[in-house]
């Protein structure tokens, strides 16, 4: 029997099923509404908890480690990055720290940590940011720092509640927002999520990139520069890979991640940071230290070759051999988000035909007749999405857009108040 013994803190079946397949033992903590019936037959324990509750947590994972004997914790999804860097301090296991892991998923943070940097490459890194109460906070920021700035919640994820406040008027329209989005009872992962502290950030102007690395050590390896896709607002509607960049840019983007990753203090394993190129040089929106999400690592298998979710677990026991440079995209790869009108779901058209295409990788269709719609306020009200490859860049994205248009969401005219139940991003 293996000595790799592993905790994984939620996260997906697919996770647990690259696990076994390395040979790797594990324990598994995952929340009630998460859990599937396939993990117990695949964990040697399956822990059913809220793990975003310390103090529910630590006993439950302390007994764990005593009896299962777990030498790494590892998590992939968003609520279990602190959690599990708190248990692996807490048990002494090593790995990526608590405090990292906070800076990562407290913005706030993250804009004083690296405005504190010795360092002016890091500092120029970030903008002014600060904590928000209410409207006269947003005009007190828009006169010192200028417009417009974005106002946001200081911990969340997947574009939610992101606005821009373009001018003094806004504010007042912008706080109301705010409150609204606190008293919704019908947000995804709203079991792991609360809405808290909202900052008011400069607006940086430029095209949006993510990032995607791997850090080895403290050796940071970019393995692709992903362009975005956004609407009006903040919500993202696409990705592709490898971006469409001039080698100079592409390099000051490296540059920059690499530079923020040692200032954050992260030393093994994935990260997802968002950035834009600024006229003045890359400034940093916010990182993660995971794979990115939209399955964004499903084109990255299709660009390059590299299951980034298998590696995340493997590098725990050096599994999977240390990159020294970069890899060579094989082909690109590109996904768009699939919109419909608000109201309810009449028929989902096109989907099947759209699976047999050549270029196709997935068509994923979060929806059904009968399911509700709601108004596109953030990532997790797209519809669907679909993904495609090519031999280039431009070639992925005209197959996937040729997606888009192949598959239809039709609805019709929802109810006044209606919400849209059922869906998954």
């Amino acid at each position: 029997m293996t000595e790799h013994k592993l905790l994984v803190v939620g996260g997906r079946i697919q996770t647990l099923r690259k696990a076994a397949a390395l040979g790797i033992r594990f324990v598994l903590i995952q929340h009630k509404d998460q859990f599937v019936p396939e993990a117990a037959r695949l964990a040697e324990a399956v822990i059913i908890a809220d793990y975003t509750d310390w103090e529910t947590t630590r006993p439950l994972v302390e007994a764990a480690h005593r009896a299962y004997g777990f030498t790494r914790v590892v998590s992939i999804t968003e609520p279990g990055l602190v959690p599990a860097a708190r248990i692996s301090d807490h048990l002494g296991l090593g790995g990526t720290t608590e405090e990292v892991a906070e800076l990562l998923r407290d913005k706030h943070a993250m804009r004083r940590h690296l405005a504190a940097s010795d360092s002016p490459g890091v500092r120029a890194l970030s903008v002014a940011a600060a904590e928000v109460d209410g409207p006269e906070a947003l005009a007190a920021f828009g006169a010192e720092h200028g417009y417009p700035f974005v106002l946001k919640p200081a911990d969340a994820t997947a574009s939610l509640g992101v606005v821009r406040v373009d001018g003094p008027a806004d504010a007042a329209a912008a706080w109301a927002g705010v409150e609204a989005l606190r008293a919704r009872t019908d947000l995804q992962w709203g079991s792991f999520f609360t809405i808290g502290p909202f900052i008011a950030e400069q607006y940086i102007p430029g095209p949006e990139y993510s990032v995607e690395t791997f850090s080895f050590a403290g050796r940071h390896i970019v393995l692709a520069v992903t362009e975005k896709l956004t609407g009006d607002g903040f919500v993202e509607l696409g990705h592709a890979l490898p971006a469409r960049l001039a080698p100079a840019d592409e390099q000051r983007i490296e540059e920059a991640v690499v530079r923020f990753l040692d200032a954050i203090g992260l030393a093994d394993g994935a990260a997802h940071t968002e950035l834009r190129l600024a006229p003045g040089g890359p400034q940093v929106i916010e990182s993660h230290n995971r794979m990115g999400g939209d399955r964004i690592f499903d084109l990255l298998d299709t660009a390059y070759g590299i299951d980034l979710e298998e590696w995340i677990v493997a590098w725990q026991f050096r599994l999977v051999p240390a990159l020294t440079a970069r890899p060579a995209a094989r082909c690109a790869a590109a996904t768009r988000f699939l919109s419909a009108e608000p109201g309810t779901v009449t028929a989902v058209t096109g989907a099947d035909r759209a699976r047999a295409l050549d270029t196709t990788i997935d068509v994923e269709v979060a929806v059904r007749p009968g399911d509700t719609v709601g108004a596109l306020r953030g990532n997790w009200d797209r519809v669907g999405q679909v993904l495609a490859s090519g031999p280039d860049t431009a070639a992925a994205v005209a197959a996937a857009e040729r997606l888009t248009a192949e598959v239809a969401v039709e609805t019709a005219v929802a109810p006044a108040g209606a919400v849209r139940e059922g869906a998954a991003a």
